[in-house]
């Protein structure tokens, strides 16, 4: 870093802003990092066919992540080059348990002038997703936040589906319990009578119970498109009404899956 006379180097931004100056100073500490919200496979190793290729570029130039899992983050990056340097990066855990002090501490590398990857296990990070609390904290800071090009099976089903894409509600999870859960699809049912196509997910080793409780809740007519195994070669994503559905119930107990109901 080019000096000039007088010109003190700090280790950190912190330091840098914490000294009274005069005269000249150099730019290099005043740049703010970014982040990168930095999308995932849906499953599978053809990551060619769904990633850009500018994105991969990005993505393996990084060095700090925040990450759902620190596993699936680093097999993936070892996927997408099987050189990637894994212990020469520091990997940031985030879940919905991590407290917004550790999330506010997460930001100091960047505030410093690092940028920094999220990534979700799967997907785009962000949605039915503790990356957005990581976001939220980054916009608080002013820090700029850069959406990368890449899958997302909510947006993916959505416009496979042949359902409302103008006017459609996201719940993320549904609740677990039978009851609590037949209560939900019942209102979201009666949404949908308004015309809004109604989206939802449940976590792949409770999808045959969701569509179980869909089956035996919704009306004989109610549309039900079910996406499973988006972008893998046993992709499925077909829309019909609920009575057609229980002629032929598909098995899809551990396959990623979103439904939509209108």
């Amino acid at each position: 870093m080019a000096t000039s006379p007088g010109i003190f180097l700090f280790q950190s931004c912190r330091d840098f802003n914490n000294i009274i100056f005069t005269g000249s100073i150099t730019t290099d500490c005043m740049a703010t990092g970014k982040i990168y919200l930095i999308p995932v496979t849906l499953g599978g190793q053809n990551f060619q066919d769904v990633i850009p290729r500018g994105v991969l570029s990005i993505t393996r130039s990084l060095r700090l992540f925040a990450v759902e899992d620190i596993r699936s983050a680093r097999r993936y990056l070892r996927l997408i080059d099987k050189d990637f340097p894994i212990d020469g990066s520091e990997f940031l855990e985030l879940s919905e348990h991590t407290k917004e002090a550790d999330i506010v501490n997460y930001l100091e590398p960047v505030i410093n002038g690092r940028d920094m990857g999220l990534m979700s296990e799967a997907g785009l990070p962000g949605i039915a997703d503790p990356g957005a609390l990581l976001v939220s904290a980054a916009h608080r800071k002013g820090i700029r936040v850069v959406p990368m090009a890449g899958p997302s099976s909510i947006l993916m089903a959505l416009i496979s589906s042949g359902l409302n894409g103008q006017r459609f509600t996201f719940h993320g999870y549904l609740p677990v319990k039978p009851a609590e859960r037949a209560a939900a699809l019942r209102d979201l049912e009666r949404r949908s009578a308004e015309g809004y196509a109604q989206v939802f997910i449940e976590t792949p080793y409770r999808n045959q119970k969701m569509l179980d409780s869909i089956l035996s809740v919704c009306s004989r007519d109610t549309l039900l498109c079910i996406a499973s195994d988006i972008t893998l070669p046993s992709e499925s994503i077909q829309t019909k009404t609920v009575s057609e559905w229980k002629k032929d119930i598909p098995s899809i107990n551990n396959k990623p899956a979103v439904f939509i109901i209108q």
